[in-house]
């Protein structure tokens, strides 16, 4: 269980380039001009591909994605890729299901308990309620209340392992009812695996005391694909690994944290950026490259941006933790642009002195 919830967080990946879409709307509203890599086009939905129909490579290097109040994502490494799903329609972060994200190489952890708390508003249709997930060494010990007939406190657990064909399987090895084995009550309540999650959901196949996850059939668009070599408890954290991402993590270990897209083409809204030249690089000293999905407009409004000579972006962004709160009074348009007597707010002073 504790693994399929950690696998659709993966997902959340996705989610991060909302950071980059952001951009494209903040450099209509404070640039006279668009940068020359962003072109004006025509409705999004009948968009045709621009003549780099390559995948966008994507990197990243300890980031750490919120996602609401209670779930943290940490990406220790990522090298992939967004692939396009129809040759001739470009990847649109407006349109989830134009495109794969291939990872290629990648370290992802996941807060066991923010998996638990992630869990519970998942399954609330679920005949599974009031999860809590803890590490119990090498497993996942998970305890609930299962609602079968009747409602009784249930506790399992699972050890979490990778699949040669890229599935999750989480094999149950104990589930106690009332502190009691199952065995004990298995003739008088029927428990079995099956009944701690949907039997009829795509993705799942319930194998005797096996659950295999299948992402590519369970998880919404964007569907992420890669070699999966490795799923394990690395307490507080569940750690998936995604082909021989090991060297990868050392060899960049003294790198900055970062988030970059390169090359290939992506439609933002109704702009189009071609070659795709982007990196969000973290200014911060804290272990992590702390982004917050939910509040991102304030955290890139706190850091600065240039353009390079090759008409890339490059933005250092401080840390959420690190944002000061911006006055109730402070105004976001340029209409002072129109008098050149009147100054520009402080907060563009301050930028354009970086």
């Amino acid at each position: 269980m504790g693994s399929r919830s950690f696998i659709l967080t993966s997902s959340i990946l996705a989610a991060i380039a909302l950071v980059v879409l952001f951009w494209h709307r903040h450099s209509q509203t404070t640039q006279p001009h668009a940068p020359t890599t962003a072109a004006v086009v025509g409705k999004p939905s009948k968009r045709k591909a621009g003549p780099d129909r390559s995948a966008t490579i994507i990197h990243a290097h300890n980031l750490l994605l919120r996602k609401g109040p209670d779930f943290r994502v940490y990406v220790r490494w990522l090298e992939g890729q967004l692939a396009r799903t129809k040759s001739d329609v470009n990847p649109s972060f407006d349109r989830p299901e134009s495109f794969n994200l291939d990872v290629h190489s990648g370290v992802i952890r996941a807060n066991i308990g923010d998996i638990g708390h992630y869990m519970n508003s998942a399954l609330a249709n679920a005949p599974l309620k009031n999860v809590t997930l803890f590490a119990d060494g090498a497993n996942l010990k998970l305890t609930g209340t299962l609602h079968k007939l009747i409602s009784v406190p249930i506790e399992v657990i699972a050890a979490v392992s990778a699949e040669p064909d890229d599935r999750v399987r989480v094999h149950v090895l104990k589930i106690n009812v009332l502190k009691v084995p199952i065995k004990g009550l298995l003739g008088a309540l029927h428990f079995s695996a099956s009944d701690l999650v949907k039997t009829n959901m795509a993705g799942v196949e319930i194998t005797g005391n096996d659950i295999v996850l299948d992402t590519q059939k369970l998880l919404p668009p964007p569907h992420i694909r890669g070699q999966l070599t490795e799923v394990r408890v690395d307490s507080p954290d569940i750690q998936a690994v995604y082909g021989n991402a090991v060297e990868d993590v050392e060899r960049v270990q003294l790198w900055r944290n970062f988030f970059s897209l390169k090359d290939g083409t992506i439609d933002f809204g109704n702009l189009t950026m071609h070659p795709v030249n982007i990196i969000m690089v973290d200014i911060s000293t804290n272990p992590w490259f702390d982004l917050d999905l939910v509040n991102y407009r304030d955290q890139l409004g706190s850091g600065y941006t240039r353009i390079t000579a090759d008409s890339g972006l490059q933005m250092f962004i401080p840390d959420r933790r690190d944002v000061q709160p911006k006055p109730g009074s402070q105004d976001d348009s340029i209409q002072w642009f129109k008098h050149r007597n009147i100054s520009p707010p402080p907060q563009i002073v301050s930028s354009a002195r970086h």
